[in-house]
């Protein structure tokens, strides 16, 4: 019989290796640059912030049903509190939304330790540096890409996931073709849904809740309630 005890240490052990690879990268040098300039300027708004300036890990429920992928951290955003989403206008609307839909236990997060808490849902990106105009390169993409890939695999409960933006949709296929599945071209659009394959997740496209979608009327929150009331109807 398994030791479950001894197993699940073993996979706190392997998220815990992974979150210290992932803070300690310095692989992409103009990310390097940019992030750490950007903590120590600062926003004026900010200015007595002791900004994160490192890449930014994942975060949320380890034995998630749900995988939730961004682009990247924001600059004062991400990049100042270290956690994903946390302390710009993009996690205003979306920790709203996921609190609404019962994900999440607190309407609003504005930094590390505030007692946030997810269930059933974790949330990580494509990027883990803060990139300038929020506009990461290819290679750099690439470079960052098998740590997604690692979340992935350690997500043993995973069921799905929702793509917010073209980028993160995009890339999570290319990571499942990067591991030998054979997936076809698939549009991105605002709520739509694919099957992937056997064994694989589903996976749910949106846009993203930057604040170019949410200003204009793009993404309004009825439309980003949508989204997670059929991300919950979809777990079995």
């Amino acid at each position: 019989m398994a030791d479950h005890t001894s197993l699940a240490g073993d996979l706190n052990n392997l998220w815990a290796v992974l979150e210290s690879q992932i803070v300690s990268c310095r692989v992409c040098p103009r990310l390097v640059t940019w992030r750490e300039l950007v903590a120590v300027e600062r926003r004026r708004a900010y200015r007595d912030w002791e900004y994160w300036g490192k890449p930014v890990p994942g975060f949320g429920d380890e034995q998630a049903r749900i995988l939730v992928v961004g682009l990247a951290p924001g600059a004062h955003g991400a990049n100042r509190t270290g956690r994903m989403f946390t302390g710009d206008g993009s996690g205003v609307f979306l920790y709203n939304a996921l609190y609404l839909a019962g994900f999440a236990n607190q309407p609003q997060t504005l930094y590390r330790g505030d007692g946030l808490a997810l269930t059933d849902l974790y949330i990580s990106a494509v990027c883990r540096c803060a990139p300038p105009q929020n506009k990461p390169a290819l290679q750099e993409i690439s470079n960052c890409l098998p740590f997604l890939d690692q979340e992935v695999r350690l997500l043993s409960n995973l069921q799905g996931i929702v793509c917010l933006g073209r980028i993160a949709f995009d890339n999570t296929l290319n990571l499942y073709r990067q591991r030998g599945h054979s997936i076809p071209p698939l549009k991105f659009s605002h709520n739509a849904f694919y099957t992937l394959g056997r064994d694989l997740p589903w996976l749910l496209a949106s846009y993203h809740p930057s604040r170019q979608n949410t200003q204009t009327g793009r993404l309004t929150e009825a439309m980003f309630a949508d989204i997670w009331a059929k991300a919950k109807s979809l777990l079995k």
